[in-house]
């Protein structure tokens, strides 16, 4: 999502073994178009790399996502040349994803806060804050792919904070940015969770479970009429992108 987008915009050249192969997607090459079966394939390898990195980090076994997948490895090295490739495309997918989340959240919801709210819920499901680090490593943040999808998404979410602002029901000293962050941190894993000392009740305990809890309380707050002062100034999804590079 938006927060996706100040990561994808921070990306760190990746050096060693990972960009010796063929690599992301070359700027303005053009993919062949895939029979039904071999799309399938591919849908179902990126789903299982957001689900596996999700759990696992960007270092799970490219072998594990294939069997995640469904798939054999061989068919999971035909689309995916290595491992950086396959992040590219995770990332395209998760704001291709939480855009289409956005944009239908405001389509079919006739209030505006409440198409914000469905929003803020669905976008937690893309798990952007276990996704945020991976993300950033090695992604060509100007590869033509991934600015196309950042314009989107931002245009989208951009929408929906928008009309919530014009029907008076958002705070005025509210930016996309301070959305993107909420969402990002609810988001994030703790130190030390899926650990087999977490697990057995040593660690920290799964706080998934009160995602769309908090999310609800930090919605609430942005609601008018404001009961306090913020400080500061409303963060912007360009503030994000500067701070992060």
């Amino acid at each position: 999502m938006a927060a996706t987008t100040a990561c994808a915009q921070s990306g760190k050249e990746q050096s060693g073994k990972e960009r010796s192969g063929k690599g992301q997607v070359e700027k303005g090459e053009q993919q062949p178009r895939l029979r039904a079966d071999a799309l399938r394939n591919r849908e179902r390898i990126i789903a299982a790399a957001r689900e596996t990195m999700v759990e696992f980090g960007a270092a799970v076994p490219l072998d594990e996502i294939a069997r995640r997948a469904g798939v054999g490895n061989a068919t999971l090295y035909r689309h995916f040349a290595d491992r950086l490739e396959l992040i590219h495309h995770v990332t395209l997918s998760v704001m291709s994803r939480t855009a289409d989340r956005a944009e239908r959240a405001l389509a079919e919801e006739s209030d505006a806060f409440q198409a914000l709210r469905r929003f803020a819920h669905a976008a937690v499901e893309e798990r952007i804050g276990a996704l945020c680090p991976l993300l950033s490593d090695g992604v060509d943040r100007d590869h033509p792919d991934l600015l196309a999808a950042r314009d989107r998404l931002e245009a989208a979410v951009e929408a929906v904070m928008g009309a919530a602002r014009d029907s008076g029901q958002l705070r005025t000293d509210i930016a996309v940015g301070d959305l993107m962050v909420a969402i990002t941190q609810l988001t994030r894993p703790l130190p030390g969770w899926g650990s087999p000392r977490a697990e057995s009740g040593g660690g920290c305990m799964d706080f998934d479970t009160f995602v769309h809890r908090h999310l609800q309380l930090f919605l609430d707050g942005l609601q008018t009429p404001a009961r306090s002062e913020l400080p500061g100034a409303a963060a912007t999804l360009e503030d994000l992108r500067r701070r992060s590079s």
